[in-house]
């Protein structure tokens, strides 16, 4: 009776093994699972998902862009040759070394410093384009003519004119005028500017080439500027009697008075070209260059008045 009873034993043991094997395999699986979870990072924040890889790639092109600069300064400077280098240094030393500019009277949209050379009494702007003082040379030939016995202009007050300009069949001519100190560096830009758009001019001369009788010279179509005498008709000085005022290419562009309430119109000649309202070549209004370039630098235009018209005047006062 006793053997039968552990026999019951042995069987029934023998059949809860799978069960135990079962039961301890789950269990080790699920220590496995919980320690391989404890090892992990906690999940992260929706709000973390969003802000984080868009601050990291802020902070990444930064980094980027700060190397990118050191670079590209490192690239250029590695790029430049010596020959370069010492071309650099000769240059900004020459400019410290350069003696000082000379000091213009004229407005700072003019000449620049950097664009005039100084020799001795002269001033050239660019090649063919200077002025210098009134040489005892230059007062022989205007004593008595432009510059009269009574004049009131010192010498010293003016200044003699060499530019270049293009003539009527387009060839290129050396020009003289006298002007005013105070607009010589006036003068030559303009004359400079016309003289690179090919603005015809027939001719540039002292009026003492014409014994300076101002109907004369603009009677030949002359251009010019300083002749000391009084205005037409009356005993005030005209501004071409300080140098300030100048008249360019006058048989196109006429003197047109009402004295006693007639048209009159000067030089003989001209009279067609006093209708301005007809097209014609080297006519002179508010759309032509000669007439832009002169108001730019200060200048009022006889054109412009009301009482009578001077469409070849161009003067600027003192």
């Amino acid at each position: 009776m006793k053997r039968k009873k552990t026999k019951n034993y042995t069987f029934i043991l023998f059949c809860s093994l799978p069960l135990i094997v079962l039961i301890l395999f789950i269990y080790m699986t699920f220590r496995s699972d919980k320690t391989l979870s404890d090892s992990e990072d906690p999940p992260v924040s929706d709000h973390n998902v969003l802000s984080d890889p868009i601050s990291e790639l802020n902070n990444k092109n930064v980094s980027e862009n700060r190397s990118l600069s050191v670079n590209e300064t490192e690239a250029v400077s590695e790029s430049m040759s010596d020959s370069e280098s010492e071309s650099a240094s000769e240059s900004a030393s020459e400019s410290a070394s350069a003696p000082n500019a000379i000091v213009s009277s004229a407005p700072a949209s003019s000449i620049s410093a950097a664009s005039i050379t100084i020799s001795s009494n002269r001033v050239t702007y660019q090649e063919g384009f200077y002025y210098e003082d009134i040489t005892e040379t230059l007062k022989e030939r205007i004593n008595g003519l432009s510059y009269k016995a009574d004049c009131t202009v010192p010498y010293e007050d003016l200044r003699y004119l060499s530019v270049k300009y293009i003539n009527f069949e387009g060839t290129t001519e050396t020009g003289e005028l006298i002007c005013s100190k105070l607009i010589a560096d006036d003068l030559l830009e303009i004359f400079y500017e016309l003289y690179l758009a090919a603005y015809p001019i027939e001719k540039i001369r002292l009026i003492d080439e014409y014994q300076a009788d101002d109907d004369l010279s603009c009677a030949d179509n002359n251009t010019s500027c300083f002749n000391y005498r009084v205005v037409e008709g009356s005993k005030k000085l005209s501004k071409h009697a300080l140098g300030l005022a100048i008249d360019i290419n006058p048989v196109y562009n006429p003197y047109v008075t009402y004295p006693n309430g007639e048209i009159r119109i000067t030089p003989i000649g001209s009279e067609i070209y006093a209708d301005r309202s007809l097209d014609f070549p080297h006519k002179i209004s508010e759309s032509d260059l000669c007439y832009q370039l002169f108001v730019s630098h200060g200048f009022t235009w006889g054109g412009s008045w009301n009482t009578l018209k001077d469409y070849q005047h161009f003067q600027k006062s003192s």
